[in-house]
């Protein structure tokens, strides 16, 4: 008898290099970044209440800052290796960094559930991760077909949390639905979001 495991759900982590220093350019940029975007604040304050995130306005952070393109640099061997353990075929088209925002996640800022549409690849990479932050709370995309399944345990349960670490890069297919629940500490967790096309 043998047990097969069917369409696996592959999620990427790794630390990047030297990341130390590297995040300590990226806060400030995250922080006045924050502080100069208006557009940002006002969308924030209707659709991410007590946080800031610069996904409604400035979503292209790797086109107008060195530091963020310096950013892409970075990812690009580790986005070409999950591509690679996804098989995904890019002979004729490379995957291209269409979207790069920041979030600013003060005490009690949650992120709802949701995926990213009209993107291949997408990824969090942590700038800020205080003490007792929340990480990243992935869902099996089958949940909806359970039915009548008792409880699972291990690693078929059906919702995993990866914990949010600074210099930590986290990959994972668009259509995969997370969220970050409530930020339960006073200080501020801050990452950077980011999507991959195909198309």
């Amino acid at each position: 008898m043998t047990v097969q495991r069917l369409f696996p759900t592959l999620v990427y982590r790794t630390v990047l290099q030297n990341a130390r220093a590297f995040n300590q350019r990226l806060l400030r940029e995250c922080l006045q970044l924050r502080v100069d975007d208006v557009g940002g604040q006002r969308w924030s304050g209707k659709n991410y209440p007590g946080g800031y995130t610069s996904y409604n306005s400035v979503n292209r952070m790797h086109e107008v800052s060195p530091t963020f393109a310096e950013l892409q640099r970075r990812l690009q061997r580790h986005v070409r290796s999950f591509a690679s353990s996804l098989d995904f075929d890019l002979a004729q088209r490379e995957l291209t960094m269409t979207d790069c925002w920041v979030n600013i996640m003060p005490r009690q800022v949650v992120h709802s559930l949701h995926l990213h549409p009209l993107s291949t690849l997408s990824g969090t990479y942590y700038v800020k991760t205080p003490k007792g932050c929340p990480g990243l709370k992935f869902e099996d995309p089958r949940l909806d077909r359970f039915m009548a399944a008792p409880p699972r345990t291990g690693a078929s349960r059906p919702w995993v949390v990866i914990p949010a670490q600074a210099g930590t890069l986290v990959l994972f297919e668009s259509w995969l639905r997370h969220e970050v629940p409530p930020n339960p500490v006073a200080a501020e967790r801050i990452s950077i979001s980011f999507n991959y096309s195909w198309f």
